[in-house]
């Protein structure tokens, strides 16, 4: 999982009325709303981008230390949800549940310690930590 700067440029592709083209470096994406949302369904809506970026790299962090480790890990799924929750005293939040499935022979301490390397995945720790969005307007192309 590189950090490096790499951009990621969205567009509205005028093949609906929210459909977007995602490009990240080479790859070529789409994103949509859903139809009750009044999108096509073209593509993933922006939350599910959203919860395949935490649950890639959960999967790949896991994957990382396993390998550092020699653990017998044969699989690792990761399925991930959102939804907006009252929370007593602190109002509506945004909740996203993740439910990591390790396929392998692991000991239940070996499983425990997976999980905390989970909650230290780079995108789990910028979702949860301090984060800034520094937005500007530029001039079209």
């Amino acid at each position: 999982m590189s950090h490096e700067h790499r951009e990621v440029t969205v567009a509205e592709n005028g093949l609906g009325r929210y459909q977007q083209t995602v490009r990240a470096g080479e790859h070529l994406l789409v994103a949509d709303e859903p139809v009750d949302m009044g999108g096509a369904d073209a593509g993933p809506a922006p939350y599910d981008y959203l919860l395949a970026a935490l649950g890639a790299c959960t999967s790949m962090t896991l994957r990382m230390y396993a390998e550092r480790k020699e653990l017998p890990l044969r699989k690792v799924t990761v399925t991930l949800g959102h939804e907006k929750v009252e929370v007593e005293g602190r109002g509506r939040i945004d909740r996203i549940t993740r439910r990591i499935v390790l396929d392998g022979e692991l000991t239940t301490g070996q499983r425990e310690r997976m999980l905390e390397i989970a909650n230290r995945c780079p995108v789990h720790r910028t979702l949860s930590g301090n984060l800034e969005i520094a937005s500007s307007l530029a001039d079209g192309a």
